[in-house]
């Protein structure tokens, strides 16, 4: 990764540490916990890709394996949140278009039951029975449905963010194409962010042709 997205992948990790621990984990709200850090790591994910995503998702996993009052083994949550990049990065587009919000939000409620899952799992092997003891089941659901509320107003700002430290010339283009946040935003509303500025352009032109030609026969009469 380049340095301008390895600055702000860190910055957006540790700040969503901190969020996580300071006040969603003090919410006591019934079953799971808001997961602000596997937001960070899918809006990144979808922006640079699977290898990206593994790297940026093992990384916050181990920070958060390591940041008090943690009280499981280290590299748990680096291994889960590693293959949830991983996975969610295969997910974005190969064009960098997204033409509705369902797949994102797909992705987003498949990787907070994964992770429950793959959580629990790794837990059942090192003898941790902390999510029997729970409910598995409702673990499940509200993990689904609070990641599911939160990953709108996250995921799109932090996949606008990652798109700047992208050098993508579909940004820069003309030829219609949004990005993956644009993409996302627009879904729903019927507007075409990519499109916008080529489509003003070619009015713009269009117009002084016209001026042009009106004038050229006014000269002539």
């Amino acid at each position: 990764m380049r340095v301008n997205r390895t600055l702000l992948s860190i910055v957006l990790v540790v700040i969503a540490l901190v969020v996580q621990v300071s006040v969603l984990a003090r919410l006591q709200l019934p079953g799971a916990v808001p997961d602000l850090l596997l937001m960070v790591v899918l809006g990144l994910a979808f922006v640079y890709g699977h290898v990206s995503g593994a790297l940026i998702g093992f990384g916050a996993g181990l920070l958060a394996d390591l940041a008090p009052p943690a009280d499981h083994a280290a590299g748990r949550y680096a291994l889960v949140l590693c293959v949830i990049g991983y996975l969610a990065g295969l997910a974005r587009p190969e064009n960098g278009q997204l033409k509705s919000a369902f797949l994102p939000m797909a992705v987003v409620v498949a990787a907070a039951i994964g992770s429950t899952l793959l959580y629990a799992g790794v837990g059942a092997l090192v003898g941790d029975t902390a999510a029997r003891h729970v409910g598995l089941g409702s673990l499940l659901f509200t993990a689904a449905v609070y990641d599911l509320l939160l990953a709108p107003f996250t995921v799109p700002l932090i996949m606008a963010l990652a798109r700047r430290t992208v050098n993508d010339p579909l940004t820069e283009s003309s030829s219609g194409r949004g990005d993956v946040a644009a993409g996302w935003l627009a879904a729903g509303t019927g507007l075409r962010i990519g499109s916008q500025r080529g489509g003003l352009r070619v009015k713009a032109a269009r117009n002084r042709a016209a001026r042009a030609g009106r004038i050229k026969g006014v000269k002539r009469l």
